[in-house]
């Protein structure tokens, strides 16, 4: 395109102009196998890394596909070292496969005598491998399957994996559509995950990812262990389950800090499962406690680093990842990568909001000036205080009013990070709070009333970040994070997408300090809406309470 809204750098980065009449077209192909860096105001920045053209590749998009995007879309002649250094990284997706023979040894083959020469020698690979038969195969051991792929992919020859799923102990599963239907994206995601068995769906917050588990279960038909981020997901697992399929009370556990069942449909914490007694891990043997046949990880973006470590050993089980963004804070997308699988089906959140499956949604940025006192106070504090000394300025709260009362009549949250700010915040707004420390009975209450109407407003903690479903939430009003987190920021724009009877627009407040950290560790948040197609409109906290 002779005008078109990227450049493609040498380097691999790509420039986008954010205000090009093309733009959004642009970004929702470039997504697919590019990261964003950065979202200015004006032009953001993405990057082309090796993870992201294996994960495009292994959810079906070929190398022809992604330079056809560069060039469909790019102001200036795609670099020639770019489109050779692209077609050359997914070339190698698949070039090493791992297979069971005739015998159900476990190998690694290549049709490519010397990569699989070169990374047999591999010091940290070659332990793996017991023994060369023929050429071209070598036997890996038995217990090594996890690890041989996390070391292919760090020295880059991810390998496909073929060796094929323990089939579990079966156990009927049917869904009940009764009333409802899977939506297309939906029964997509599910036929792509079920040809494969291992692997992840991204999809937004409010998009069904439950019901996608769901329907993956009922495609299998065997003993289930679904690992979630808390006891209230568990329990809100459960219900669903109950509601959209043939499973009855009597088939599903709960596995948490207040219950211990197994049944063929165990529903665990991730706390549960990394609990530790005199140093060792004291539930591990939920792992084998049956012959699972599905594993289904929720919030897989959040899998605690011990997870990792225990999911190597469990490769011959299928493996489904459910996640609104692959992005983790600790940087182990590779884990996530090998381990659980690469990103089988991904459906970008404006796409899925134009088909009026999640609701649209407007992003402000609120700033706020420090009164002087706050201001000195502030630039006295050490390092490691500051955000804390901005994200809880009490100037914020004189605003936090100003917008509930903006939008009355509405189903609003007021999100925090600091319980002594919550306790403020919950008393200056006359609003009940859930934190960390409210008894997950009480906590089911709050919520109960909140998504019935009887309670217009609750002040929370990021206890409500993950998998809490409160349909007719239309306003959220954040108020302090962690750090400028982007999976954070996911979560809490999802707790607003559900549909809402009520025809509200979503508005998502993010309250930030003038001058501040607070402001810095915005611009990270502001990626992630930048990346999901989200604009989002900066106003003075003064020009607001006018208005």
């Amino acid at each position: 395109m002779a005008d078109g809204p990227l450049i493609v750098q040498s380097d691999r980065t790509v420039l986008l102009e954010v205000a090009h009449p093309h733009a959004e077209d642009a970004r929702h192909e470039l997504a697919v196998f590019a990261e964003l860096e950065r979202a200015p105001e004006h032009i953001h920045t993405y990057r082309i890394t090796r993870l992201g053209l294996w994960n495009a590749r292994a959810a079906g998009h070929d190398a022809e596909d992604m330079l056809a995007t560069l060039d469909r879309w790019s102001r200036f002649p795609v670099p020639p070292s770019v489109s050779i250094d692209i077609r050359e990284t997914v070339g190698r997706y698949g070039r090493l496969t791992i297979e069971r023979d005739d015998e159900g040894t476990l190998i690694l083959k290549s049709t490519d005598a010397a990569v699989l020469s070169e990374v047999a020698r591999n010091k940290r690979i070659q332990p793996l491998l017991i023994g060369q038969p023929a050429a071209g195969v070598y036997v890996i051991d038995a217990w090594a399957r996890g690890h041989i792929k996390q070391e292919l992919l760090k020295i880059g020859w991810p390998a496909e994996d073929h060796a094929g799923y323990t089939p579990g102990t079966p156990h009927e599963i049917d869904l009940h559509e009764d009333g409802w239907t899977l939506r297309p994206y939906q029964r997509k995601a599910v036929d792509t995950f079920s040809a494969d068995g291992s692997g992840v769906v991204v999809l937004p917050c409010g998009a069904g990812k439950t019901l996608v588990g769901a329907a993956a279960m009922a495609d299998t038909k065997t003993t289930t262990l679904i690992l979630v981020t808390n006891t209230v997901s568990a329990r809100q697992w459960r219900d669903e389950l109950l509601k959209r399929t043939s499973l009855t009370p009597e088939e599903i556990g709960e596995y948490s800090g207040q219950s211990k069942e197994v049944k063929p449909v165990t529903i665990a914490t991730y706390q549960i499962l990394t609990a530790k007694r005199k140093g060792e891990y004291a539930h591990l043997a939920l792992l084998d406690a049956l012959d699972w046949g599905l594993i289904v990880y929720d919030e897989v973006h959040l899998l605690p680093a011990p997870v990792f470590k225990l999911t190597a050993d469990l490769q011959a089980r299928r493996r489904l990842g459910l996640t609104a963004t692959l992005v983790r804070e600790d940087g182990r997308e590779g884990d996530v990568f090998s381990l659980i699988g690469p990103k089988r089906f991904d459906a970008p959140w404006k796409e899925i909001e134009s088909q009026g499956f999640i609701s649209p949604a407007v992003c402000y940025e609120v700033r706020i000036d420090l009164p002087a006192s706050d201001r000195l106070e502030y630039a006295a504090a050490a390092d490691e205080d500051r955000y804390r000394l901005a994200a809880t300025a009490h100037a914020k709260i004189g605003v936090v009013r100003d917008l509930v009362a903006r939008h009355a009549g509405e189903q609003i949250l007021v999100i925090g990070q600091y319980l002594d700010q919550i306790d403020i915040l919950a008393e200056a707004l006359d609003a009940p709070s859930i934190t960390g420390a409210t008894p997950v009975d009480e906590r089911e209450v709050l919520y109960a009333a909140f998504r019935e109407g009887r309670i217009p407003l609750l002040v929370v903690s990021k206890v409500a970040n993950f998998s809490i479903d409160l349909p007719e939430a239309s306003v959220a009003i954040q108020v302090s994070g962690s750090f400028g987190s982007r999976q954070e920021e996911a979560q809490r724009l999802g707790r607003l997408l559900r549909p809402k009877t009520s025809g509200h627009t979503a508005s998502f407040y993010t309250l930030i300090a003038r001058d501040t950290v607070d402001q810095d560790y915005a611009q990270n948040r502001q990626r992630f809406l930048a990346e999901q197609g989200y604009s989002y409109t900066i106003l003075d906290a003064d020009q607001l309470a006018a208005a």
